[in-house]
């Protein structure tokens, strides 16, 4: 848990600043992280204060982040998650639900989306609670503009790579359905350590025809070697269905 002093969003200086709205306003350039990524991220902001929310909004626009603001989470949840890499950053205390119980709400229906935790009222057990829980950083208002910079641009790296990583189960997944249900079984039997001679006991083939197979489904899965098939059968958990079946 981070905790600094003073106004609600501290800046960084030594650099160039402006009053804006009561609050200090730095113009900075965006982080490395932030930067590497080709499409424009959002920050979801969940504070039912609406100073810190156009304070926090101005400071992600100015690193090319597209906020949206939200002061509430019941507000929240009548809009859905936007199709671009995104996190969240959630007040502990808000009407209604409050942001340590709607992170538990969150996992609970499955969705996956990074969280920055930030109070006013922090304390360490609270900040175990949400870290625990999977939050990315606890930030206690107030907090530096470059502390919420670096949360933000972690938790975007962490929700790009999500879905970098399920489109590409996505895709391994669409492949596997375009084999037959004799590759599948023969990719299921070579992944399990079987050599073709094994296999085609088990399923009373010859083993000139399980090569066939072998090699149909080996290209129709995209890999040119028995270890890149291995992953993908890990992948998509075909060991643990070979063992259930019964």
């Amino acid at each position: 848990m981070r905790h600094t002093s003073g106004a609600a969003i501290q800046p960084d200086l030594p650099s160039q600043t402006s009053v804006r709205e009561g609050f200090v306003v730095t113009e900075r350039t965006p982080a490395k992280q932030i930067d590497a990524i080709p499409e424009r991220p959002v920050v979801i902001v969940v504070d039912d204060d609406p100073e810190v929310r156009e304070a926090l909004s101005s400071l992600f626009r100015s690193v090319g982040l597209e906020p949206r603001l939200f002061g509430s989470t019941a507000e929240f949840l009548q809009h859905k998650l936007p199709e671009a890499s995104c996190c969240v950053v959630l007040d502990v205390r808000l009407p209604g639900v409050g942001g340590l119980d709607f992170q538990a709400q969150l996992i609970k229906a499955n969705i996956h989306v990074p969280i920055v935790m930030v109070t006013g009222h922090g304390d360490i057990p609270m900040s175990v609670q949400a870290m625990k829980a999977g939050a990315v950083d606890f930030l206690t208002k107030p907090f530096r503009q470059q502390d919420m910079l670096d949360a933000v641009a972690q938790a975007i790296e962490r929700d790009r790579e999500r879905r970098d990583s399920e489109k590409s189960l996505a895709e391994l997944r669409s492949r596997f359905e375009s084999l037959t249900t004799r590759e599948r079984e023969i990719m299921t039997l070579v992944t399990a350590g079987l050599m073709n001679k094994q296999v085609a006991a088990e399923l009373g083939l010859s083993e000139i025809t399980v090569k066939i197979h072998r090699g149909h489904l080996m290209r129709k899965m995209g890999v040119r070697s028995l270890a890149d098939l291995v992953r993908a059968a890990e992948a998509l958990e075909l060991r643990q269905t070979k063992t259930s079946t019964p």
